[in-house]
């Protein structure tokens, strides 16, 4: 079932630094359960427990989990390059001992302006503090998952009312089918009768065992009773499925393989061509049901 959710926090880490972090969840359908995680650098030893905490919320598509942390440390200040520093007036001492140069002092204003010489002293968060992180972002994460699961019961509830619009369809089909099967003896009686003659007038003539044989094999072919009876069933299966609360959608998944079995049944026993465009609709329908079916955690 597609979904997305977005939460974001702010942790305070004390001595003037903050911790902004962000989870984003997005789902998309997919028959079991795949999570793959973007999370920052250094950040990468969190996976396991957020892993375990997606698999016990999510039964089914696939997930992707990404997390974004940005640390504000506060004001930093500006530190001179000691070691650029020290080989600057090293040079200058070894150029003027040899005469190089005159000897002059060096000035501030000159140095300072080299590239590099000034350099901005930032701060990193230590080890205890990233924990801090850690267990921050993953408490978010719960609360991320809460958040999907909103907007997946909003889009399950739509779904609800797709799925159940195909079923009734698929219901109303099977009665059609129904009711013309229910023309079949007749149908079948003219036939019985074609099939007789052809077998009488046959040279060598037909046996009787023979025959026998050829008449059962026309009855049980016509008669789709049992296969319109199995479809009611399914059907109802499906209705209860559709108002249960827990994950349905392998058990749907199972249903629709179980109504196309017994709709292709009916078009190859279908005697006229109106019950086989009924049965022929029937599948259509049970294939769209199908696909949304895919959509069903």
């Amino acid at each position: 079932m597609t979904g997305f959710a977005r939460y974001e926090g702010q942790l305070d880490l004390g001595d003037g630094i903050f911790a902004d972090w962000a989870w984003e969840l997005k789902t998309v359908n997919a028959k079991g359960l795949d999570i793959r995680f973007r999370l920052p650098h250094g950040y990468e030893d969190m996976e396991a427990a957020a892993r375990r905490l997606l698999d016990q919320a999510l039964g089914r598509g696939a997930v992707n989990a990404q997390l974004s942390v940005t640390v504000n440390t506060g004001p930093t200040a500006m530190a001179v390059n000691e070691q650029m520093l020290a080989e600057i007036l090293a040079l200058q001492a070894r150029l003027e001992a040899g005469g190089q140069v005159f000897p002059s002092p060096p000035r501030l204003d000159a140095l300072l302006g080299l590239r590099g010489m000034l350099e901005l002293a930032e701060r990193d968060i230590d080890s205890s503090q990233r924990q801090q992180v850690v267990t921050a972002a993953l408490a978010g994460l719960q609360a991320t998952v809460e958040l999907l699961a909103s907007a997946r019961d909003a889009e399950g509830g739509r779904l609800q009312v797709v799925l159940s619009d195909q079923l009734t369809a698929i219901k109303a089909l099977t009665a059609a089918a129904g009711e013309r099967a229910a023309g079949q003896p007749e149908m079948l009686k003219h036939r019985l009768v074609e099939q007789l003659d052809l077998l009488l007038t046959a040279n060598p003539p037909v046996s009787e065992d023979r025959l026998a044989q050829e008449l059962a094999m026309l009855a049980t072919k016509a008669d789709v009773r049992e296969e319109i009876d199995r479809l009611a069933a399914h059907i109802e299966a499906g209705d209860a499925l559709l108002n249960t609360a827990e994950p349905v959608g392998r058990r749907l998944d199972f249903l629709c393989q179980e109504l196309n079995r017994e709709a292709n049944t009916l078009c190859s026993k279908a005697v006229d061509l109106e019950l086989t465009r009924i049965g022929l609709d029937l599948k259509s329908r049970i294939e769209q049901f199908r696909e949304q079916v895919q959509n069903v955690e």
